[in-house]
């Protein structure tokens, strides 16, 4: 679900079955931490990227200046426990997202332009040996999974 209480699902292949299995784990960083459904859109003040904002030297803003820095640090250490509790070694997120962006997020501006980067989660995430996948990179992320399956038995 997006911060305006949209859907915006992804019905990949790879996606239907791992949710058949039973594999997939839904959470909302941003939820998570505090915000609500629906919330004002909140972006990375600079387009920075979320590993300052991990690093206390970036915030993240609405439009109207409100600072959401705490909510999305807290879900973004949420997910990590989380990931960390069930032995998870691999995320699917949200791009562009300012908390589940892979490759690209919002520049700070409120313009609707991106700029290379990640979200404050995927940083914490991958700061923590987990890989973190765009929904547009789910056959990406399916041949890492099958990486990590052939480790396991091997």
């Amino acid at each position: 679900m997006r911060f305006d209480g949209r859907a915006k699902t992804v019905d990949d292949g790879p996606l239907a079955g791992w949710r058949a299995e039973g594999r997939l784990v839904p959470f909302c960083p941003e939820v998570e931490g505090g915000l609500p459904v629906p919330r004002p859109p909140a972006e990375i003040e600079g387009g920075v990227g979320g590993a300052a904002v991990v690093a206390g030297i970036a915030r993240i803003l609405t439009p109207e200046g409100a600072d959401v820095t705490r909510q999305f640090l807290a879900g973004a250490h949420a997910a990590l426990a989380q990931a960390r509790s069930m032995g998870i070694k691999m995320a699917i997120l949200k791009d562009g997202s300012p908390s589940c962006g892979s490759l690209r997020i919002h520049d700070g501006t409120f313009r609707g332009r991106v700029t290379p980067g990640a979200g404050v989660t995927t940083a914490l995430l991958e700061a923590h040996g987990i890989r973190v996948f765009g929904e547009d990179r789910v056959a990406e992320a399916a041949a890492y999974l099958g990486e990590l399956e052939r480790t396991i038995r091997d």
